[in-house]
């Protein structure tokens, strides 16, 4: 009877584990700012937006929020 040759087994190539490490990094970088906002509860949500202040209303045209009305955060 003839000896078999056994099955190579599959490997990974370079570009592939880059490819797979690029991934990896991506879905971190994404998805960990977003898991404390997903624990928290909708009342401490709700809590910290309306928390915000800012310095002046030059702070609030720097970052692009202008114009607050009565009643909104800050």
């Amino acid at each position: 009877m003839p000896r078999q040759r056994p099955h190579p087994s599959p490997s990974l190539t370079f570009r592939e584990i880059a490819w797979l490490a690029g991934l990896a990094f991506a879905g971190t970088w994404w998805v960990v700012p977003h898991v404390e906002a997903l624990m928290m509860s909708s009342q401490e949500r709700i809590a910290i937006e309306t928390s915000v202040t800012y310095s002046g209303c030059n702070e609030v045209r720097a970052l692009g929020l202008d114009p607050l009305y009565a009643g909104e955060p800050g």
